[in-house]
């Protein structure tokens, strides 16, 4: 649970931060695996895609909340707000025209049971949902197709992203891993 905090009203000294000044500071450093790329797979091939190796992983490991026949969803390690989940396809594909028509049903039924637990487990008010198609359109892994799912509430635009690119997530991301299992739909959690 994020504090308020005083403003100081003379600078003070702060280790590694540089000039005293008057500033608080948060620190998110695990961000900056994200910013420099690491684990971004160096080919488009299967064989380095995250989205194709995740599934390999136990599902603790792997951060993943159900698996399905053809799709399975998962925790954003980088996540927007927190809950943000992605359904991903197991099979390797890049483009929504590219999966068959199992794998379409699949994802959009993936999808809505995203929202039902993220409802059922934090009161979601609203959702971003979504799909960045190629590289030039914002996609992190551009080889392999990924919804987002990213719960919202009234009031949860702050000032940290708008003034400083940082978002503020108040739980671990095992932790909403846990609540997301518990509230997903009876039969329909990962096996």
């Amino acid at each position: 649970m994020l504090q308020s905090m005083s403003v100081p009203e003379e600078p003070f000294e702060q280790d590694g931060a540089g000039v005293p000044d008057g500033f608080q500071r948060l620190w998110s450093p695990h961000r900056m695996a994200y910013i420099k790329g690491e684990n971004r797979a160096g080919t488009d091939g299967p064989e380095e895609c995250p989205f194709c190796r995740i599934p390999k992983l136990d599902d603790a490991e792997g951060l993943i909340v159900a698996r399905g026949e053809l799709v399975y969803t998962v925790m954003n390690l980088y996540p927007y707000n927190s809950g943000h989940l992605m359904v991903c396809p197991y099979r390797h594909v890049a483009d929504y025209t590219d999966l068959d028509r199992p794998e379409t049903a699949e994802l959009a039924d993936h999808t809505k049971l995203a929202m039902a637990a993220l409802r059922a487990a934090s009161g979601a008010q609203g959702f971003n949902i979504g799909m960045n198609m190629g590289g030039v359109a914002g996609a992190g892994i551009a080889a392999h197709l990924h919804q987002h799912v990213v719960p919202r509430w009234g009031g949860d635009t702050n000032f940290m992203p708008v003034v400083a690119h940082t978002k503020v997530l108040p739980q671990l991301l095992s932790d909403t891993t846990g609540m997301k299992l518990v509230s997903w739909p009876a039969g329909q959690a990962s096996r």
